[in-house]
């Protein structure tokens, strides 16, 4: 009886601390990437201010630290317009013999300049020809297609305004704030009716960004809620934004990286069904059971994720000394190690690798856990911990038969890291169809990422060409992949 009241006291004790991390504590195990980088500008700045303070007093030390940076500061990209000032001397005869001076080279230093954002006006005329015999002639070259018909933007406008809230995290309300410091008045409506009538053009291509990833072997698959506004209500619902992702490049695969969201209105185990439909293969996921379900239909093998077993383990050893859970996360890191040294081998070298190295390890992982299991109590957080893993073996163990396997689910986790940023900023899609055009949007802007492209040159020649006619038989052209890394923005100035 004793045993089992402190058993329960300590279980209880958890949850208090669990409840206090999670209310007081950071909300993941590392440091957030923004709150960090913030701190690093904060030392760094402290740092340069120093630096300038000590250089100002000491010009030998200014000159040792200006040829420093020469060294280190790199090149600045070649399709950058370069505007040439020359600094001459007033004369060119010899201060010593009054002789003619010959040039013998010359030095030449670039800084990177800025012209903050300029806005132009494109005006069209369309002179119109009539006939002074025939009085009812009239010729007239047709209108140039446009995305919005008798609307204010250019394409490229329309794809600044998208890259600015999907890419950039700025909600439409700081964006008209912004160009009003400019003198250009854009009501935040008007700029949702841009967003709302560019996300309708660049569904078809979204469509077959999803259908070529399933048409791989492999991806991975992750959710993530979606607040959208129910008027009804006068309140925000919860939707779900599915991320379906491709990335073969750390076994050298052929085929370019991808994600795909695709939002729905609830996480219903119908939703990946239907948005999977027609996929074979291997699906790397989290522990939703929705998955389960699609995989019950034989045509989907799970492979399970090794970060989310630790993340367990990790619960448990943070709040205080957890001897079990601390030495679950010692051996889960001896199995990432390995997969550090093989990241980039052919899949075939990996699962050799893994076969030798790994599988012992693993089955020595499972045998130890059996037996934990045993010797602590079943109604314990611990004992939870060890049933996530253990009820998921084959799936966690399946990376172990095939290199194109990922140990964890992180591509897609990182996948997802864009949307809770836009959201945070956002706070709310405005509806079921802004939280579509979210998805659509958002895809390819982060495939775009994925592959090295830059996201408004990509969407402002991709929603041109669209609204030019270009046929929907030829959309794997549209593809971000099918472009070229770093488009350069000349190409829609």
């Amino acid at each position: 009886m004793l045993i089992a009241e402190r058993l329960e006291s300590e279980r209880l004790r958890h949850i208090i601390r669990e409840f206090q991390r999670h209310r007081f504590g950071r909300r993941s195990e590392s440091l957030p990437e923004d709150q960090l980088e913030l701190a690093l500008e904060d030392a760094e700045q402290i740092a340069a201010s120093s630096q300038a303070a000590s250089e100002q007093n000491n010009p030998a030390e200014r000159q040792v630290r200006a040829a420093r940076r020469r060294t280190n500061r790199g090149k600045l990209p070649a399709h950058l317009p370069r505007i040439e000032t020359m600094v001459d001397v007033q004369s060119t005869i010899c201060p010593c013999c009054a002789g003619i001076l010959h040039r013998i080279g010359e030095d030449v230093s670039e800084r990177l300049d800025v012209i903050p954002a300029q806005f132009r006006v494109l005006v069209v005329r369309r002179p119109k020809y009539a006939c002074r015999t025939c009085t009812d002639v009239v010729v007239q070259a047709a209108a140039p297609a446009r995305l919005i018909e008798g609307g204010l933007p250019t394409e490229a406008t329309v794809a600044h305004v998208l890259v600015s809230k999907f890419a950039d995290h700025l909600p439409l309300y700081r964006q008209a704030q912004i160009y009003a410091r400019q003198g250009v008045n854009l009501d935040r409506s008007m700029l949702a009716d841009w967003v709302g009538r560019a996300g309708f053009l660049l569904r078809p291509v979204h469509e077959r960004l999803l259908d070529k990833l399933k048409g791989s072997a492999k991806l991975f698959a992750d959710e993530t809620t979606a607040p959208v506004l129910d008027p009804g209500r006068g309140r925000t619902k919860t939707g779900q934004l599915f991320a379906y992702a491709r990335d073969d490049r750390p076994w050298s695969g052929s085929d370019p990286p991808g994600v795909a969201y695709v939002y729905a209105p609830d996480r219903k185990a119908s939703q990946p069904i239907a948005h999977l439909a027609g996929f074979k293969g291997i699906l790397q996921v989290d522990g939703y059971s929705g998955y389960k379900v699609l995989a019950r239909q034989g045509k989907v093998s799970l492979a399970f994720c090794w970060s989310h077993v630790r993340r367990q383990f990790y619960e448990l050893a943070t709040p205080g000394p957890a001897p079990i859970a601390a030495e679950a996360l010692t051996r889960i890191a001896a199995l990432y190690r390995i997969e550090d040294e093989i990241r980039g081998r052919s899949a075939e070298q990996r699962r050799s690798v893994r076969q030798q190295r790994t599988k012992p390890l693993i089955e020595a992982l499972e045998a130890w856990l059996r037996d934990k299991l045993q010797i602590i109590s079943q109604k314990s957080t611990l004992a939870d911990a060890i049933r996530y893993a253990l009820s998921r073996w084959q799936g966690l163990c399946l990376f172990l038969d095939d290199g194109r396997i990922e140990i964890d689910n992180n591509v897609v986790e990182r996948a997802i890291r864009p949307i809770a940023l836009t959201r945070k900023n956002a706070l709310f899609a405005g509806s079921d169809g802004g939280a579509e055009h979210w998805a659509v949007i958002a895809s390819l802007i982060a495939t775009c990422k994925l592959n090295g492209v830059e996201p408004y040159g990509y969407l402002a020649d991709v929603i041109t060409r669209i609204v030019g006619g270009h046929p929907n038989t030829r959309l794997d052209e549209l593809l971000p992949w099918a472009y070229p890394e770093s488009t350069s923005l000349k190409a829609v100035a």
